[in-house]
């Protein structure tokens, strides 16, 4: 009994020339305990699919089954079936084994070698060295079929080498190659690893490379793939939407610079910039900073003398270079009072907030250059608008003053086209701060543009040429208020 108790615990039970084991997994079997699902192969799980159940156990399968195997080729790299269910193991013997929803190819090759890894129990994993080398091999097949990833993944997995590993990392990586070419018989596979690596650390041409992110970083402008990912997501759910075109009421000078105040107070203040209205206005007016709060209010100062100017705020890039130079002219002025936050200058150092860890320093120009291609194909100003400023904010270029400059640049893209600016007052701040974590870090584009259409959509009726009034509007709507302490109304 204490035996029967112990199978309902695997899962798995695999066939044995052992006489007494045969036995016990038959009595299993004949008593509804357990079932076979392949040959050799038995459950005790008796409710879900025999495929199901392989998928979830395969590296157990392989394991029991092709013990001192290595898992080789692409599944070294991607350390799990494909999809359909390929896997490929470098053995003692050529076979391709079917099992339900697993498809096992065995290719004959040379044992482990020093340096390769114990993957589970009995398996082994090809190191990164051999692995590489093995995925440069010739294959007569495509997609899944293939035992080796395509050329482009290969020369991402080596960029991404470069991005955590450095140059340094790299070029290690080329000499373990290198070692261990000839003990595998593959110096014609090593010849093509060096040649890309060559080509990555720009020491060979870069004509030999052919994924996007491999040449960007061979021709010095490397990018962050996963953000341009997410960039092109919010794109495909920005350009198929129908936007509304408010026009900006503020028409007059006064107006637009009554609005202009606004927009840098609450801008700031979402920033942690807490200077008070009336303070605010002083600085403002007499554009001399309080002494007691001067880099704040060189702060608010800096964000009202670009917001204010109509001018300024109707200049949009329209190439990648000039986004570049728009955004190292605009953060100049706006942390002019502080120069150890490098004004003008994108960041030298990573930057994170909480959990997030923004592009890394490194990256930043490529990054946002690659990602103005998808930018420079939207039409509606607001769907501009809305990309630019999650881009911008994702990025982080600076080491300070990132969101305030995203905010900028989405506002440029309405004053641009003659349409309403948007403020996003305190009341507003943890949706509009909630939405842009939910779209950085699930996906999540939907969130993102409802919350902002419903703030421009309030922004459209905050107009005047009276600031005193545009401010009891705004007070009327709840704009002061703590996000805890009420909700926005209009």
């Amino acid at each position: 009994m204490e035996k029967n108790r112990q199978y309902h615990l695997q899962e798995i039970l695999f066939g044995t020339d052992d006489n007494a084991e045969s036995k016990r997994i038959s009595v299993l079997v004949k008593k509804g305990l357990a079932k076979k699902i392949a040959p050799r192969l038995y459950t005790t799980n008796m409710e879900d699919t025999p495929e199901g159940i392989i998928k979830r156990n395969w590296f157990k399968i392989l394991a029991a089954q092709y013990k001192g195997a290595i898992l080789s080729h692409r599944s070294a790299i991607e350390c799990r079936p494909t999809p359909a269910g390929h896997i490929y193991l470098t053995y003692t013997h050529s076979r391709k084994v079917l099992l339900p929803g697993l498809i096992i190819h065995l290719q004959k090759g040379h044992g482990p070698i020093e340096g390769d890894n114990s993957f589970y129990d009995a398996l082994f994993l090809s190191q990164e060295a051999r692995a590489l080398l093995e995925n440069l091999e010739q294959a007569r097949k495509q997609g899944e079929g293939s035992k080796t990833l395509t050329r482009n993944q290969i020369e991402e997995k080596l960029e991404g080498i470069i991005r955590v590993r450095g140059n340094d990392g790299l070029n290690a990586l080329r000499e373990r190659a290198r070692e261990i070419a000839s003990q595998l018989e593959m110096k014609k596979e090593f010849d093509q690893l060096n040649k890309l690596i060559g080509a990555l650390l720009t020491s060979q041409p870069s004509k030999s490379l052919s994924s996007p992110i491999a040449r960007a970083r061979a021709l010095g402008e490397p990018f962050d793939p996963p953000r341009i990912k997410l960039f092109e997501k919010l794109y495909g759910d920005l350009v198929d939407r129908i936007f509304p075109a408010l026009v900006d009421q503020n028409k007059t000078i006064k107006a637009y610079q009554n609005f202009a105040f606004f927009e840098g107070y609450f801008s700031n203040y979402i920033e942690g910039t807490v200077l008070a209205i009336e303070d605010a206005k002083q600085v403002i007016a007499t554009e001399t900073p309080l002494p007691a709060q001067n880099e704040d209010s060189h702060d608010v100062l800096g964000t009202y003398k670009i917001v204010s100017n109509r001018q300024e705020m109707s200049h949009i890039p329209k190439t990648a270079t000039e986004l570049i130079g728009i955004l190292f002219n605009r953060h100049g002025i706006l942390l002019s009072a502080r120069p150890a936050k490098k004004p003008g200058q994108f960041k030298d150092v990573n930057n994170r907030a909480g959990n997030t860890e923004f592009v890394d320093w490194q990256l930043v120009t490529g990054t946002l250059k690659k990602g103005f291609e998808f930018y420079s194909l939207l039409q509606h100003p607001f769907a501009k608008a809305a990309y630019m400023m999650f881009m911008i904010s994702e990025v982080h270029p600076f080491i300070d003053g990132n969101g305030r400059i995203a905010r900028v640049m989405m506002n440029a893209e309405l004053t641009s086209k003659g349409l309403a600016k948007v403020i996003v007052p305190t009341v507003y701040r943890e949706d509009y701060m909630g939405a842009l974590y939910k779209l950085s870090k699930q996906e999540d584009t939907d969130s993102y543009i409802r919350m902002l259409e419903r703030v421009y959509s309030f922004s459209s009726t905050v107009h005047g040429e009276d600031q005193n009034e545009m401010e009891a509007y705004l007070r009327a709507c709840n704009a002061f208020y703590e996000p805890r302490n009420g909700k926005l109304i209009f």
